[in-house]
């Protein structure tokens, strides 16, 4: 007899091998290479300028935020560290009664871990603690200031008055036209009506301000141009990494043999550039690509495809990470299995030649419980229950790969690797916790419809609206809020973090800001025709340098 399976009715990868071997850029010669090193020199004599003193507060922090999110800041990050410790350092320094100023400064600090108070708004809030009406017209300082916002640790009445009065003032000005340049008005529209500045993923955020910068009247031409051409170097880089991914993934017949999954090879280095831009972390974005794409057909298995009794031998082979588990596997479930077990076993090992550090037992731990999060859920599937949403976020931080992500990002980017910071980031620690929420939460809000469909797991709203006994808009405005307020527990977290190295901290935010990008309006890691404007402008399309 033929076991019934049910289908997810996934759409086809647009990108196949043979395409993505054809990719070429003109800019893999040593002549862009050598002219990018000379810009770079240049800038850096700018900003040696700028340390020994001959700008203003205010024009360093500018100078420094234009580099930010042009995409180029990596380049400098000494220059912009001096910088930050010179800011901090100032016990006057927020005397200023600009705001947009303080905003920028406040930002940029926190930003960089700097445990700056809220306190240093106090100078523009009334007696009764409210912003001070005269600043209603200060477009550029509101705008600055709602940026800044976003920067909230929680619990801190301040700044959620400042986010409600910037955005209540910003809304009123947008609606006066005369009031505004282009420029400014497309600053304010993106942040609003998109997401702010704080998480937007830094490589389209780069793409999209270059743009931006270039119609700027104090546009400084040399740093626009190694801004193009910097970006155009790294694309090259990616499409080489995305060549060699996509050889990897035919020579597993994942895609062939697990046809009712969902092929995302692409779409998964996507997330892993959004993760980790910079070329020095290449290797990062090659595991964390993999894991995805072994991820998403694994959650497919369980989701879609399995048997209740088929997922409990595959839950119990990663467990036990016995090989000879093979056995009893159905066959789809031997090539996945086998697939997960190598790739595993292949980063061990690429551990211990570097470090000398032996993760196997650590990657096997981690996985297993992913499966045994995949497999709750397929039980709920199985019995049409319901849980609470607290029991649905429980489990739902787990099944969305949050920690395991996290955990790659530790193992790969952290050297020396410490067994400390391991054993936490197994236990879910603060931070990998809230990155973890966050994305299922984000998830949730772009999949939850279109997966309901097809029949899968209930997602937090559906969980919400039964628990609250509310309507799918109130549930979904629940949601909003838990997202928010997790994003502030992040960034507590952040700001207190004193195990990990910045760049790891940075990449769990970023992990937040991807998925923001990803599901913000729908689904694009699950449909591919809405990723692709991502993969054309990140990947495939440079930018004219003229």
């Amino acid at each position: 007899m033929t076991t019934p399976r049910r289908s997810g009715n996934y759409k086809r990868s647009l990108w196949d091998d043979e395409y993505l071997q054809s990719i070429s850029s003109v800019y893999e010669g040593k002549e862009s290479v050598e002219r990018a090193k000379e810009l770079k020199e240049e800038i850096e004599g700018i900003l040696e300028e700028k340390i020994m003193g001959k700008d203003s507060i205010l024009g360093q922090i500018e100078f420094v935020d234009v580099l930010q999110r042009l995409g180029i800041s990596y380049h400098f990050k000494g220059y912009i560290h001096t910088i930050m410790e010179g800011l901090f350092s100032v016990k006057d320094g927020w005397v200023s009664t600009d705001l947009h100023e303080v905003a920028l400064k406040f930002r940029l600090l926190r930003q960089h871990n700097y445990l700056v108070p809220q306190d240093v708004f106090s100078t523009f809030v009334d007696k009764n603690g409210n912003f001070k009406h005269n600043l209603s017209s200060d477009t550029r300082g509101l705008l600055s200031l709602y940026e800044a916002s976003y920067l909230s640790m929680g619990g801190e009445e301040i700044m959620d008055k400042a986010q409600e009065f910037a955005k209540c003032h910003l809304e009123q000005n947008l609606k006066q036209q005369q009031l505004l340049d282009q420029n400014l008005r497309a600053e304010i529209t993106r942040s609003m009506k998109h997401l702010p500045l704080h998480w937007r993923v830094p490589r389209f955020e780069a793409i999209w301000f270059i743009s931006m910068y270039e119609k700027r009247q104090d546009t400084n031409p040399l740093v626009l141009q190694f801004a193009k051409l910097d970006f155009n170097l790294v694309q090259v880089i990616y499409q080489q990494e995305l060549k060699e991914l996509s050889r990897w993934h035919a020579s597993t017949k994942l895609a062939e043999r697990l046809s009712f999954a969902r092929d995302r090879l692409v779409e998964s280095f996507i997330w892993s550039i959004g993760i980790t831009f910079e070329p020095l972390f290449g290797y990062c974005r090659k595991m964390i690509a993999k894991l995805l794409v072994l991820g998403t057909m694994i959650d497919d298995i369980y989701d879609v495809y399995g048997t209740l009794d088929e997922l409990e031998l595959f839950t119990l082979a990663v467990d036990r990470w016995d090989i000879n588990a093979l056995d009893h596997l159905p066959d789809y479930m031997k090539i996945c299995f086998f697939a997960l077990f190598n790739f595993v076993n292949q980063h061990s090992y690429d551990v211990l030649k570097t470090q000398g550090f032996n993760i196997v037992s650590c990657l096997k731990e981690v996985w297993a419980n992913l499966c045994k999060a995949y497999m709750v859920e397929a039980k709920w599937i199985s019995s049409g229950y319901t849980p609470t949403i607290h029991e649905f976020l429980e489990n739902g931080l787990v099944s969305i790969a949050g920690p395991l992500v996290c955990f790659y990002l530790c193992i790969c980017c952290e050297n020396p690797i410490q067994e400390k910071m391991l054993k936490d980031f197994i236990q879910v620690s603060d931070l990998n916790r809230c990155t973890a929420v966050a994305v299922r939460l984000m998830d949730d809000l772009g999949t939850s419809r279109d997966e309901m469909k097809k029949g899968d797991v209930v997602k937090s709203i559906q969980c919400y609206m039964k628990e609250a006994d509310c309507s799918e808009e109130e549930a979904r405005d629940h949601v909003k809020y838990l997202f928010h307020e997790t994003t502030k527990k992040f960034n507590r977290a952040m700001l207190s973090n004193s195990l990990l190295s910045k760049d790891v901290v940075e990449c769990f935010m970023n992990v937040i800001r991807t998925a923001q990008c990803i599901y913000h309006t729908g689904d694009r890691h699950g449909i591919p025709d809405e990723s692709k404007e991502l993969v054309l402008s990140l990947i495939l399309e440079s930018i004219p340098l003229a």
